[in-house]
């Protein structure tokens, strides 16, 4: 134990750091600082100045605030993984001598089930942002890949190969090599052409996606850019992830094997991809080729 209670504040930053050390997503470390930080300031305003003072009770009034706030049972459960992340790094480094948060239980919510575009939604998106290059070419990614999205928001130039997709590992998941299809392959090229009329602002930036300015585009510009095209569809209660979760749907439901796509999808368990069996039962269609997605 330090002798000295560090602040509020450094245990944040140090916090930052150390989910930075364990190469641990850009999209978890952003997530999990903003979580703290929100914590950090709660107690602040509670006349609390360093993190020995923090006890069970103040955690438990930061997470009644919250759902005063109206924050759903799931951002909540979010919060509280990111809390109890947080102390368990200040209680294996000895800056306090008992965890707090170990013993807070998570809210209990209902898990809805993927949801799978037709493939008249997808047509229909698809449809909706052929002209605009770039997020034409992140749809095909999504449609004809099935990578999560954190993945596509970390690809560089350097990660496209002829006729495959070179995905980096990230926390917890194995780097792999993913097959790219016509349809993929004639998205990236047209979104290339027009990624090489920016580059001049910025031409040290690798990343596969850019903004106009030339910045890597973060996946909060991914998720709004596709929120938009899925209004102007007419496709409701659509997110980004359920790209992902079409993909693997219609290869199920096309015959391709659970084996061949829990690989393709980077799943870790095979149970994983089973789950969604009970999603396409009795939905079985021609086997069609990956394009054709």
């Amino acid at each position: 134990m330090t002798t000295t209670p560090i602040d509020l504040k450094t245990a944040h930053v140090r916090f930052v750091e150390y989910l930075g050390s364990r190469k641990r997503a850009r999209a978890t470390i952003v997530a999990y600082g903003k979580d703290i930080e929100q914590l950090a300031d709660f107690l602040t305003n509670m006349g609390k100045k360093t993190i020995t003072e923090v006890s069970r009770d103040e955690l438990d009034a930061f997470l009644k605030k919250l759902g005063s706030d109206n924050y759903t049972p799931k951002s909540v459960s979010r919060k509280i993984n990111s809390i109890k992340t947080f102390f368990r790094f200040l209680k294996t480094n000895g800056l306090v001598s008992a965890d707090p948060a170990v013993e807070i239980e998570h809210p209990k919510y209902d898990v809805k089930p993927p949801r799978i575009l037709s493939k008249l939604e997808y047509r229909a998106l698809r449809d909706a942002c052929r002209g605009d290059a770039r997020t034409y070419a992140i749809v095909e990614l999504f449609l004809q890949t099935g990578v999560r999205i954190g993945e596509l928001a970390a690809l560089t130039l350097t990660d496209i190969k002829d006729t495959e997709l070179h995905v980096a590992a990230q926390e917890g998941h194995a780097a792999r090599n993913v097959p790219l299809n016509k349809a993929a392959k004639e998205a990236l090229t047209s979104y290339l052409k027009a990624r090489d009329a920016v580059t001049a602002k910025d031409p040290a930036n690798t990343a596969l996606f850019i903004t106009k300015t030339g910045k890597a585009l973060l996946i909060r510009n991914i998720r709004t850019s596709i929120d938009r095209y899925f209004r102007i569809a007419g496709i409701d209660g659509a997110k980004v992830n359920d790209l992902r979760h079409t993909f693997i749907a219609h290869h199920l439901m096309a015959g391709t094997s659970i084996m061949t796509l829990s690989k393709l999808v980077g799943h870790k368990r095979l149970s994983t991809t089973e789950k969604y069996l009970e999603l396409v039962k009795g939905k079985q269609t021609e086997n069609v080729k990956l394009e054709e997605l």
